[in-house]
């Protein structure tokens, strides 16, 4: 069953979600325990886009990069998560993949209906996961779909682990050096709109179970995405895992090469993300990852 939204679903609600006690719930074996959500005839913010182009590493454009589109699906992850009926406490479900399909360029200016739903609850080695998955339609064409995977440690589901195959980095020697400052968790927050406590300060992190603030892992990835830019087609699909999260300030290295991509801390050499990307050439136009 699809709900259809009036407007976009406040983070904010999902925060109160995360700090409200609740028994955790084990997904119905038939599928997941709500309904699609929708959210039809959005305007994109020309303004706000080139924030974003700007925080994270991109020339300014009238086309949007396929992470901003993820940045218009994400209200409704939150209003996923924070229904009464989501079987998952929000708070310690960490985000650790992510893969999207970008069709054909997006602009700006096109008026856009998004959908996304909950699918693929399956046991993991260090909890449960589950996906998010997302379509976006200019008119009736499927433009962008994504695919975010999130863990739930310590919450049993039945089954056996899937062993997952990590992302392969690059061999290559030559990397970019990123220096990224305390603030720029609270300069993407403003972008993206998503303000997670954990990104914001040392104290709300600390709050949160995290030592200090840590960089949102969907900027590491459209800062890749921002490097490649020279090389990416047109149409394309991009998968990233996130392995380690980064704490601010931070100095980082980014390396690519045939097609793979990886940040690594440039403290102790330990990958932070690993990505690879190829042309959506062999794949069907408007299919979901």
């Amino acid at each position: 069953m699809t709900k259809e939204l009036r407007k976009k679903p406040s983070q904010a609600k999902l925060l109160v979600s995360a700090l409200r006690p609740r028994a955790a719930r084990r997904p119905a074996a038939a599928g997941p325990p709500i309904g699609d959500l929708e959210l039809n005839g959005v305007r994109q913010d020309k303004k706000k886009l080139h924030a974003y182009q700007e925080v994270c590493g991109f020339p300014q454009s009238d086309f949007v990069p396929a992470t901003w589109l993820h940045v218009l699906t994400f209200p409704l992850h939150s209003g996923i998560m924070s229904e009464r009926d989501w079987p998952f406490p929000a708070m310690g479900t960490v985000h650790t993949a992510n893969s999207m399909r970008m069709f054909r360029p997006v602009s700006v200016d096109e008026v856009l209906d998004l959908n996304v739903r909950a699918s693929h609850f399956s046991p993991h080695a260090k909890g449960a996961s589950f996906d998010l998955v997302g379509v976006i339609k200019s008119g009736d064409e499927t433009v962008w779909t994504g695919r975010s995977t999130y863990l739930v440690p310590g919450y049993q589901l039945p089954g056996k682990p899937v062993e997952i195959e990590r992302e392969e980095l690059p061999k290559t020697e030559n990397s970019e050096k990123w220096e990224l400052p305390a603030d720029l968790g609270r300069q993407y927050a403003k972008a993206s709109g998503d303000f997670n406590p954990i990104h914001l300060t040392p104290l709300t992190a600390k709050l949160f179970g995290f030592p200090t603030t840590i960089i949102h892992g969907m900027w590491t990835h459209a800062r890749a995405l921002a490097a490649l830019q020279d090389e990416l087609p047109e149409a394309y699909e991009v998968r990233v895992q996130f392995t380690k999260p980064i704490s601010l300030p931070a100095t980082v290295n980014f390396t690519h090469e045939d097609g793979h991509f990886g940040v690594t801390g440039d403290d102790d050499g330990k990958p932070r993300l690993g990505g690879s990307y190829k042309p959506c050439e062999d794949v069907q136009i408007g299919k979901s990852l």
